[in-house]
């Protein structure tokens, strides 16, 4: 007697199980983009916090969109190998490209009005791992976590309540010791004489395995020359991407970097607090700025300095900024990317404009 041909198998149950997944993978892009949490902090949201009030200038970066690029090397003294087997801690010298930057939104601020600087550096390796570092001259954040950093965006953008910053700081009493610094910290005449920290803390391992949670900074070789309010003033808007580039055609610039290796129980989740001055430090090389380049033709233009790039060695800690800061950066990234035609390039002589 023949086999009775099978009944088709119903595709009911596998239709059913395509639906199931694609709700959750729907579920889960919408909790990643905040539409199921509406209070929820996303990387959008702090970049949106950023925009000045006439909004975002396209084809900039939302924040410390004011810079100017350079290149040069670092100079490993084999120093660090004892804390990271990362190669860059080798004795040698590695590439640099890098950028000097006023923290603004504003391209076109005046010097004199951004109170921070900053710098950001990208080094390469031989093993084509690299490296990269956003740093500013605060000597510690403002905020404690990235929520209390968006409040205060927010904080400063509500026109519509004259006490929304006394409220912010009844509730982040951290802020206190940032306005004290921004107040009485003097105004240095160049990107050169500036001390840049990580404020961040990282966990670095050297070839042995052990671990040790630290922070960096580069600390500058030229003597500072401080400004008083009138000579800040009398400055041109834009004196100091004329100044370092006249005084690195003049020579290179050198800062060293400092690591700082905490001590247990010192506060490695929180920028807003400075380590202890008698810290151990260890001095693991030199970085050597070379040559000038604006931004808009520079090699550092479409860098990310995303500050969670990092090569075997080094690794993020239990401190929420560095993950944070590498969302916001991607979103910062891929806007601006986009609007490349509203950062034009600098026409080549003789170019029919």
């Amino acid at each position: 007697m023949a086999d009775k041909p099978a009944s088709p198998r119903s595709p009911l149950p596998a239709l059913i199980l395509i639906a199931a997944v694609v709700v959750v993978l729907v579920a889960a892009f919408a909790y990643t983009g905040g539409w199921l949490t509406p209070n929820r902090l996303t990387p959008a949201k702090i970049v949106g916090s950023l925009a000045p009030p006439g909004g975002a200038v396209p084809g900039f970066r939302r924040n410390h969109a004011k810079g100017i690029c350079f290149s040069g090397d670092f100079e490993s003294n084999g120093s660090g190998a004892a804390l990271s087997k990362a190669k860059m801690f080798m004795p040698g010298t590695y590439p640099v490209t890098g950028r000097f930057n006023l923290a603004t939104p504003d391209p076109k601020a005046s010097d004199a009005m951004a109170r921070v600087r900053g710098l950001s550096l990208r080094i390469v390796m031989p093993d084509a791992s690299e490296w990269r570092s956003a740093m500013i001259d605060a000597p510690f954040f403002p905020v404690a976590t990235p929520q209390a950093f968006y409040d205060l965006q927010r904080a400063l953008a509500n026109k519509n309540d004259p006490e929304s910053m006394q409220k912010f700081a009844a509730a982040h009493p951290e802020i206190g010791a940032f306005g004290a610094w921004a107040g009485s910290a003097p105004w240095t005449a160049s990107y050169a004489e500036e001390r840049y920290n990580s404020l961040n803390s990282f966990v670095f391992t050297n070839a042995d395995g052990q671990d040790q949670t630290v922070r960096w900074s580069f600390i500058p070789a030229a003597k500072p020359e401080n400004l008083t309010p009138d000579e800040l003033k009398q400055k041109g808007a834009n004196f100091l991407d004329a100044e370092i580039t006249q005084r690195v055609q003049g020579g290179p610039q050198r800062w060293a970097m400092v690591v700082t290796v905490a001590n247990p129980g010192d506060p490695t989740a929180d920028p807003s607090k400075a380590w202890p001055e008698d810290r151990h430090t260890v001095e693991v090389g030199t970085l050597v700025v070379k040559a000038i380049e604006p931004e808009p033709d520079g090699a550092c233009r479409d860098i990310n300095f995303d500050p969670t790039v990092l090569p075997s060695g080094m690794r993020v800690s239990d401190d929420p900024f560095p993950a944070a800061r590498s969302a916001a950066y991607s979103v910062s990234f891929n806007r601006r990317t986009a609007e490349d035609k509203d950062y034009p390039h600098t026409p080549a002589q003789g170019a029919k404009p």
